[in-house]
């Protein structure tokens, strides 16, 4: 069950975070510009329709607009920080960070796998169910059962890469990642154990 100490509009935005605030578009999508930009510049680490072949690195492919605009801007302005993400944001424009949130949310997301069945199960239950011991609250509070996220409110999980799932909770238990609002995710990735974190991880890798 989820903690009753964590609001409802704000639980578990669970390894990425985005504040409801946000939401609303900041400038018009160009759809053929941002195809351009995915291909030239973002076609290395995510692949050209999203779906990435590398582990460390996010799929983004069916990710809600608003989420990965969100990061865009937190990468530009500073409060997300990785050298070559920041780099490139850096030289985006709101409308270039729209246009982006809205190619790579019409991209079909390609089915991810996870091979641990034991941390499977663990995870399939702190996935719904959370840990109420240790106050950690159900992921699928925030982002739905199949993982779909909310629109304009929570991202999408399903299918995500473990290794990234794991790296960002890590992340934010460290405080080396920091744009949740309400330091919820901080505070959420403070109580989970290694091992919590590398079974929701896998699960979420296979959820569909």
């Amino acid at each position: 069950m989820m903690s009753p100490r964590y609001p409802s509009s704000l639980v578990f935005s669970f390894f990425l975070g985005i504040s409801p605030a946000w939401a609303a578009e900041t400038a018009k999508a160009d759809p053929a510009k941002a195809q351009q930009i995915a291909t030239q510049v973002c076609a290395a680490c995510h692949g050209a329709d999203g779906n990435s072949a590398i582990p460390a690195n996010p799929n983004l492919a069916a990710q809600i607009p608003e989420y990965t605009a969100k990061q865009l801007a937190n990468f530009k302005g500073g409060e997300r920080s990785n050298a070559v993400m920041s780099g490139i944001a850096s030289t985006l424009s709101p409308e270039d960070m729209t246009s982006l949130g809205a190619y790579f949310a019409n991209q079909a997301a390609k089915p991810g796998t996870a091979t641990d069945k034991e941390l499977v199960a663990l995870g399939q239950n702190l996935y719904r169910g959370g840990n109420s011991g240790t106050g950690v609250p159900a992921c699928a509070a925030c982002h739905s059962p199949n993982g779909a996220g909310i629109p304009k409110q929570y991202p999408r999980l399903s299918g995500q890469h473990a290794a990234y799932t794991i790296a960002q909770l890590k992340a934010f238990r460290a405080g080396e990642r920091a744009n949740d609002p309400n330091r919820m995710m901080r505070m959420i990735a403070a109580k989970m154990s290694e091992r919590e974190m590398q079974a929701v991880a896998e699960f979420i890798a296979g959820l569909r």
